[in-house]
């Protein structure tokens, strides 16, 4: 009896330890004092980058978008991560390299976006198998060189 006493106790405490959450930090937000360092107008990408440091990520289409990204997420056991917050920093810049704007962007402001199904199209025409058994007859070398007689 004492023994199964102490499976059933060793089995509760695995299980407890299974379940433990699982809390973490990604990302590079500045702090308020920080962003309150930044001015419109005046404030430069160097002084910028002194101040907030380099961004999480830089605008593919336009690099005078820097962007300051932080997510905490929430993992219990072995189930998919839960965002519990995530906030967005965008520094806009101008030609000239001067701050624009900063906007800042929380969980109410985040989208769910779905992915296309399926592969990315490719321009051309799909050949069916047989097209393509039929397109590849007479195209294989016979002499061990690779080259034509």
């Amino acid at each position: 009896m004492h023994s199964k006493t102490l499976f059933f106790l060793a089995l509760v405490a695995g299980t407890a330890a299974a379940c433990q959450t699982d809390v973490n930090l990604h990302g590079n937000l500045p702090s308020h004092d920080e962003i309150a360092q930044i001015h419109p107008g005046k404030t430069t990408k160097t002084e910028v980058t002194q101040i907030l440091g380099s961004p999480s990520s830089v605008g593919v289409f336009d690099p005078n978008h820097w962007y300051y990204i932080s997510k905490r997420t929430k993992r219990i056991a072995f189930f998919d991560p839960k965002v519990l917050d995530q906030e967005v920093y965008v520094v806009e810049f101008n030609q000239q390299g001067v701050v624009k704007a900063v906007v800042h962007k929380g969980m109410k402001d985040a989208e769910n976006i779905s992915p296309a199904p399926g592969a990315t199209p490719a321009p051309g025409r799909h050949l069916t198998f047989l097209e393509q058994l039929i397109g590849n007859m007479g195209r294989f070398n016979t002499t061990p060189s690779g080259n034509p007689p």
